[in-house]
């Protein structure tokens, strides 16, 4: 019973909508209506700026931290986390709620392996970082960091179901992006840029 509780709980957490709802507050919109109508941090960015992007970001990454942190409240052992932590990166990929079309599980994931993998992540989000201000594309970094993570959880020696763990995340992640490598691959892929949420806000006014 531990097993469905942390599923279904780290589920129904990773179908919140933070791209959602942070587009409604911020602006009255609905992002999935706008830029790639993806529902993540960086089509926030794109279409809103920093600050709504930053906020779905943390959103994002909350709920990946809040299920492996239920997780170890309902039962503690490192095979619970796992699930409670995939629960949570399936429910963001596929909400039930808005038709099983979320985000790509990026911030998610980090949340998870913030809890799981403390100085992994430090490493990754750093990888991630520079490669976003060196060359603008966020699927390039997003894909590098993903790719990366097992390899310094297994360099780390992090118990073996983490290390198998970042690896089908891995596999998902490159999966998730597997249009935006295209687009790498051919030089259409679009580099990112801040919005403007004043452009929403003087459109409501007329």
């Amino acid at each position: 019973m531990n097993y469905v509780l942390i599923a279904v709980l780290g589920y129904l957490l990773g179908c919140i909508p933070s791209g959602l709802l942070v587009g409604r507050y911020f602006c009255g919109i609905d992002i999935r209506n706008y830029g790639s109508k993806n529902l993540g941090a960086t089509n926030m960015f794109r279409t809103l700026g920093p600050k709504p992007a930053l906020a779905v970001l943390l959103a994002d990454m909350a709920k990946g931290i809040a299920a492996v942190l239920l997780a170890l409240l309902i039962s503690g052992g490192e095979a619970t986390l796992l699930l409670g932590g995939i629960a949570a990166i399936a429910g963001h990929s596929y909400p039930v709620f808005l038709g099983f079309k979320g985000g790509r599980g990026v911030a998610t994931g980090l949340g998870v392996i913030l809890v799981l993998m403390p100085k992994v992540t430090v490493w990754v989000f750093a990888v991630w970082a520079v490669i976003v201000l060196i060359t603008r594309y966020v699927s390039l970094a997003s894909v590098t960091a993903a790719v990366l993570v097992p390899i310094l959880a297994w360099l780390s020696d992090y118990p073996w179901q983490f290390v198998l763990f970042s690896l089908l995340g891995a596999v998902f992640v490159v999966f998730r992006h597997k249009e935006n490598m295209k687009r790498l691959r051919t030089g259409e892929e679009t580099k990112i840029k801040p919005g403007s949420i004043s452009q929403f806000k003087k459109a409501a006014k007329k």
